[in-house]
């Protein structure tokens, strides 16, 4: 579904990611992990065509779009759903005009829109909340708006930048509930990035571990605590000693 082909990225004089080589099969679900800063979210952004690759290439669905203009990336954009770390929900639009924002960009009616809007928020736990503002959502109904929005056109890649961050572990929890349940009917790609390794090893089955800006480790999810990489070992057991910026 997508790959990157050695990729570095250099932004404000800063090296962000380099060399970078990763294949992310159909349908897969792949977790990322790592320190702070390592890298986690510049990768998931070059993936969404959201920061261009400072060298390297980008391959999405065999076609390579490296370079491409912004106004050419359009329709490759709206194959990919995206929740943002921060929610990115406009306070100037109520839940449902959020939710929905995608399909209006994409120029459906709002007759068309709102049936697909209302089916969404009952997915997520939303039902009857399509009238209030950002403001008035607690961080777990954010994430959930967000998730709706990610997912309400159906994309073939969905990319998950901390769909957990903040969240109690009951919260949490039913957030990857939430995801699987998502994922198992519409047979979408995921690529979820997540601090909590713990509850993101319920939804993946595969994981890469980035540090300092490449991937230092990749393997399956149910066996990452006995990884053969002792970096890896010591992050999941929260025993990772010396500077852990990129």
């Amino acid at each position: 579904m997508i790959e990157l082909v050695d990729v570095g990225v250099e932004l404000g004089g800063a090296t962000l990611l380099r060399g970078v080589s990763l294949a992310v099969p159909a349908g897969a679900r792949l977790g990322v992990i790592g320190p702070a800063a390592a890298g986690k979210s510049v990768l998931v952004k070059v993936m969404a065509g959201l920061i261009p690759p400072t060298t390297g290439r980008l391959i999405i669905d065999g076609t390579d779009v490296t370079g491409w203009s912004e106004e050419k990336l359009a329709p490759v954009r709206a194959r990919i759903g995206m929740l943002f770390q921060n929610y990115a929900l406009y306070d100037f639009l109520d839940v449902a005009g959020n939710v929905g924002f995608p399909l209006a960009q994409r120029g459906l009616a709002a007759d068309a829109i709102g049936p697909r809007v209302l089916e969404r928020l009952r997915a997520v736990g939303l039902a009857g909340s399509e009238f209030k503002q950002p403001s008035q959502l607690s961080g777990g109904m954010k994430k959930r708006a967000g998730i709706a929005r990610a997912t309400i056109a159906a994309p073939e890649l969905v990319l998950y930048d901390e769909p957990t961050a903040g969240l109690d572990p009951v919260t949490t929890s039913k957030v990857y509930d939430l995801l699987r349940a998502d994922h198992d009917a519409s047979g979408a790609t995921a690529v979820a990035v997540s601090s909590d390794v713990a509850g993101l090893v319920t939804f993946v089955t595969d994981v890469v571990f980035v540090y300092r800006g490449q991937i230092a480790y990749q393997g399956p999810a149910a066996t990452l605590a006995d990884a053969p990489d002792p970096l890896v070992r010591q992050f999941v057991s929260g025993a990772l000693d010396g500077p852990l910026e990129a």
